[in-house]
């Protein structure tokens, strides 16, 4: 049994690294809201995040968070997922 398993451990072990994602959605807030984009309330949580991995310069939102939330969980404009009429 542990022959079959080694090999199956070796390949694991090779394998790359995932990258860690973390998205972020909140609402009610301007670009300049924190820290990391100029913004006045000190944020150093969100500043740290920001200053290890990537951050967005150009982004694109709606009015109301529904069609934002689709957009992010499909990858599609609100309305190519079918909520476009909530914008």
């Amino acid at each position: 049994m542990n022959a079959a398993i080694f090999p199956l451990l070796i390949f694991a072990l090779a394998a790359p690294k995932r990258p860690n994602i973390i998205v972020i959605l909140s609402d009610d807030m301007g670009y300049s809201d924190i820290g990391c984009y100029g913004g006045e309330i000190a944020t150093p949580n969100l500043d740290s995040l920001a200053a290890g991995g990537v951050r967005f310069t150009r982004f694109y939102n709606t009015s109301r968070c529904c069609p934002t939330r689709a957009s992010l969980l499909t990858g599609l404009y609100p309305h190519q997922a079918g909520i476009g009429h909530m914008t």
